[in-house]
């Protein structure tokens, strides 16, 4: 039997095994198990004698085949990725992934549907996409449909622009590492335009796919022990969890600070203090993350607040991560968006020369663009051999997905007032964005309404991340399960309603204090079906275990 052949057989048993093994287990290890877990199941074999001809052909095969040493093994990987975890992808929804296969298969369950609360993905939750960026990205990949009179002038103006600054006017050729420099220039336009004239250099622009892309290739250069002491980042506890996950991935240490739940999740400078202080003793601690709007706690940072958070990384000598995704989703009244560098801009010297990245994406807002992956990062202030490197690392992958750029640019220089496009695009920008603010009053009234949840309003964002008491019972319930409380609250509450949330244990919490984090990105006739369910079943899980 060749190499090949005989992975191949390995790889099918292991599989074989792990369906049997989670067949034969019951309901309550499959929503036990964890991503570990599973990936251990796959890795280890399991050998049990089975009735059946096929399955002792298919067993004697493994056996025989699977003598053969892995190079590869779980003991000799890299320990960091077996510690990162990524909350809004966990267990939870692998089981939730599950339940629909078995809706499709005929399975009888108390509902129909799988409500997908668990993650921002604004078109997997009915939002419509955007016609003017949706033209522009038709017209780059094909061409031809510059010859539709139906599409506008100023659309087809846009692309335009956008493949002459291809190389081969074709957005399927590589782009610069940094991004099309046309996308990089309308991106600093942009930036200039939203601050207030404050300027902004297009070569400290570097385009990403998704923000995700440029904060991991700015954290990464983090990745070095200062006088023997591993880097160390801050962030806000609850966080998103793509900072724990690079953080651990990175093998940084991550240094977490309290939001204030009793002040709408306020960012207190004492307790950003404290954290530091206690974080000097065993790492050198070089970053400060803050993102605003908040995710997952939905709060919008007061101007005054963000000249505390700049004055106190001055002082402590912190690269700021400006994490500004949601700066167009801001809802309650009052509340307004201030961007890290314009803030930090006008406030002087020796401030303005701070060393800072801001980000922001094509996936929230109004577009809600998530797997077309477009994003953008600001990089202000760095030192010019500081930022060679990074350029230099970022150029080991190529380049940012194309059509990505092409829907970022739509971002930064969408149609003005005046031409063709504009009241259309602007109609549907402002119908989406009053949508989600109805919602997210929605969201919190209603939980405001149901016996044991407490829930800040949702400034903007679009998430809820509501506190939730439970009764001694279900916490001596969820001990038994070998789950957090919140854990095995959500689990019951996929498997009994099929609405997928994110246990605040994902993201942080206060000891002692248990939440939960659910989008308000159902649509508003879904979103109420998808909150009664949720007040049906609380009273219903209050009465089992009270």
């Amino acid at each position: 039997m060749s190499v090949s052949q005989l992975l191949n057989v390995c790889q099918k048993s292991l599989i074989y095994d792990l369906v049997r093994n989670i067949r034969g287990s019951g309901r309550q290890s499959i929503l036990s198990t964890s991503s570990s877990t599973i990936n251990r199941k796959l890795h280890l074999q399991v050998n049990t004698s089975s009735n059946n001809k096929e399955q002792k052909n298919i067993r004697k095969m493994s056996t025989t085949t699977c003598n053969y040493q892995r190079c590869v093994t779980l003991d000799n990987i890299n320990p960091a990725i077996k510690v990162m975890e990524y909350a809004v992808r966990g267990p939870l929804v692998i089981r939730a992934t599950a339940i629909e296969k078995e809706l499709e298969q005929g399975v009888k369950k108390p509902f129909k549907e799988v409500i997908r609360a668990n993650i921002g993905d604004c078109h997997a939750m009915g939002q419509q996409p955007i016609t003017f960026l949706r033209q522009v990205l038709g017209l780059v990949t094909y061409p031809k449909l510059f010859d539709d009179s139906s599409i506008p002038d100023d659309v087809k103006q846009r692309a335009r622009c956008i493949l002459e600054g291809c190389k081969g006017g074709s957005v399927g050729s590589y782009s610069d590492s940094a991004g099309i420099e046309v996308i990089r220039h309308h991106a600093a336009e942009y930036i200039k335009n939203r601050d207030g004239g404050i300027e902004s250099d297009w070569q400290n622009i570097i385009l990403s796919g998704g923000a995700s892309g440029s904060i991991k290739a700015i954290l990464a250069l983090f990745r070095c022990a200062v006088d023997g002491k591993r880097p160390g980042v801050m962030v806000p506890i609850p966080q998103y969890p793509l900072y724990s996950a690079t953080i651990a991935e990175f093998d940084m240490a991550q240094i977490g600070y309290y939001l204030d739940e009793s002040k709408n999740w306020g960012l207190d400078i004492g307790e950003l203090q404290r954290s530091l202080d206690e974080a000097k003793k065993t790492c050198a601690v070089r970053a400060l993350v803050v993102i605003n709007p908040g995710n997952p706690t939905g709060q919008v940072l007061s101007e005054e607040n963000i000249k505390e958070i700049i004055k106190f990384a001055h002082k402590e000598k912190l690269f700021i991560f400006a994490d500004e995704v949601y700066q167009d989703n801001v809802y309650a009244k009052g509340s307004k968006f201030h961007s890290f560098k314009k803030v930090l801009t006008e406030m002087g010297e020796p401030y303005n020369k701070m060393e800072m990245a801001s980000f922001m994406s094509c996936s929230k807002g109004y577009m809600g663009e998530c797997g077309i992956r477009g994003g953008y990062a600001e990089v202000i202030n760095m030192c010019p051999d500081v930022k060679a490197m990074l350029l230099k690392s970022i150029s080991a992958q190529l380049c940012p997905s194309t059509i990505g750029q092409a829907a970022i640019d739509c971002v930064v220089n969408p149609p003005k007032k005046g031409e063709p496009s504009y009241e259309k695009f602007i109609k549907e920008k402002n119908a989406v964005l009053e949508s989600l603010k109805v919602r997210a009053e929605m969201v919190a009234k209603t939980f405001n309404s149901i016996e044991g949840f407490s829930c800040n309003p949702v400034q903007g964002a679009m998430y809820a991340f509501p506190q939730i008491k439970l009764p001694k019972k279900a916490h001596e319930a969820a001990k038994k399960a070998g789950q957090p409380a919140d854990v095995f609250y959500a689990f019951q509450l996929l498997e009994q309603t099929g609405i997928c949330i994110v246990p605040g244990t994902g993201f942080g919490q206060k000891p002692g204090t248990y939440h939960f984090r659910t989008t308000i990105l159902p649509q508003p006739e879904k979103l109420k079906e998808m909150l009664e369910l949720f007040r049906s079943f609380h009273v219903k899980f209050l009465k089992e275990y009270q």
